[in-house]
Formats: C-alpha cells, sequence, structure tokens
C-alpha cells in the first residue's frame, strides 16, 4: 500500500491550517487496487492468523503433541499460500527470474 495514514499531518500542521477542512487528504479510503491487493494476499492473512492463533494457544503451557501438530500444519499452509502468492503475483507480472 502507498497510502498510510498518520496523525502527523494533523500535529505538525501549519498555523493557518483548519480543523476539518481538508479532512478527507487525512483520512483517505482505499483505491481499487489496493482493494484487489488485499483480496489476492486474504489467503496468506488468514493463514498467518490460523499460526498466530496455534503458537498463542501454547504461550503458557507446555505445548502437546496436538498443539505441535497444529502449529506444523499452520505452518505448513502459510508457506503453501505464500507461494501459491507468488506463483499468481509472477504469473501476473510475467516475470521469469
Amino acid at each position: 500500500m502507498e497510502h498510510i495514514v498518520t496523525v502527523q499531518g494533523i500535529v505538525t500542521a501549519p498555523d493557518d491550517w483548519t480543523p476539518f477542512a481538508s479532512l478527507a487528504d487525512f483520512f483517505m479510503e482505499p483505491t481499487a487496487a489496493e482493494l484487489d491487493a488485499i483480496e489476492r494476499e486474504m489467503p496468506v492473512i488468514l493463514a498467518d492468523v490460523d499460526l498466530l492463533d496455534a503458537q498463542i494457544i501454547t504461550i503458557d503451557r507446555t505445548p502437546t503433541a496436538l498443539d505441535a501438530r497444529r502449529i506444523r500444519r499452520a505452518r505448513r499452509r502459510v508457506l503453501t499460500e505464500r507461494r501459491a502468492l507468488a506463483n499468481r503475483t509472477a504469473n501476473v507480472t510475467g516475470g521469469a527470474a
């Protein structure tokens, strides 16, 4: 994503700046291209969330064999989804190394 909204623009605003005059400049909606990129990356995001869930479960206890299997499967799913995303991106851009 190219546009990351921060409060720096509001905090370091010039003296002649009027509040809420150009609020749209600070809080932009994502573009269609950005939404498409998020949609393409959603399987990777969901796989990462599953991995985090599996790891969070074991924070306060010793992982059981089932927990270890759950984490292992979640890691494999993350790698699979990342590979699939990389392959889709390479096919879209027509890139060959």
